[in-house]
């Protein structure tokens, strides 16, 4: 089962998560009920409105970067860890975004903050394991017990695309201890 979310008008499968080129379950999220989606919710309003280990895929085509505010480091992780309740085991959350060098990444104004590849280091908790204490990475952890591993990162022109795995069981080690 499949989740788009903000999915507007279309229902265009742009990224192959998994084995199906096409959708198997879709289920579509969008704030507009003009845009006819199974579901009507504001994704700033969390939790979201589905059980735990739902979707083997969540879609966010030009989405992330119109929820959240850049800074609001509680928003960005509770949002990662709700995507990451839902997802099945080894589930994947597959995006696209504007590059920040894109005019359209500030210039959209509904755009509130940038999706970047830099941000996917802070949603693994491998990379706390080996980078606390050795680079400026700041612990978010008290915060942030999700944890997802980057699949595919690549950058089109202007639009960034992005795959992360649901790593579940999460490796969250609390203060770094096994």
């Amino acid at each position: 089962m499949e989740l788009l979310i903000g999915c507007g008008n279309s229902r265009e499968k742009r990224l192959v998560l998994k084995e199906s080129p096409g959708w198997t379950k879709l289920v579509t999220l969008d704030i507009n009920p003009a845009h006819n989606p199974d579901v009507v919710h504001n994704l700033e309003v969390l939790p979201l409105p589905f059980a735990d280990d739902t979707f083997d895929e969540i879609h966010a085509y030009e989405v992330l970067e119109h929820v959240g505010r850049q800074g609001d480091y509680r928003f960005f992780f509770d949002q990662w860890s709700e995507f990451w309740r839902i997802l099945k085991p080894q589930g994947f959350l597959g995006g696209t975004s504007p590059v920040a060098t894109c005019e359209w990444a500030w210039g959209d104004p509904g755009h509130t903050r940038i999706v970047s590849k830099e941000n996917f280091v802070f949603l693994s908790q491998d990379q706390y394991q080996r980078q606390i204490g050795n680079t400026p990475m700041t612990d978010y952890r008290f915060c942030y017990k999700a944890d997802f591993e980057p699949a595919y990162i690549h950058t089109n022109g202007n639009t960034f695309i992005y795959a992360l795995e649901a790593v579940k069981p999460s490796r969250y080690k609390p203060n770094g201890h096994a």
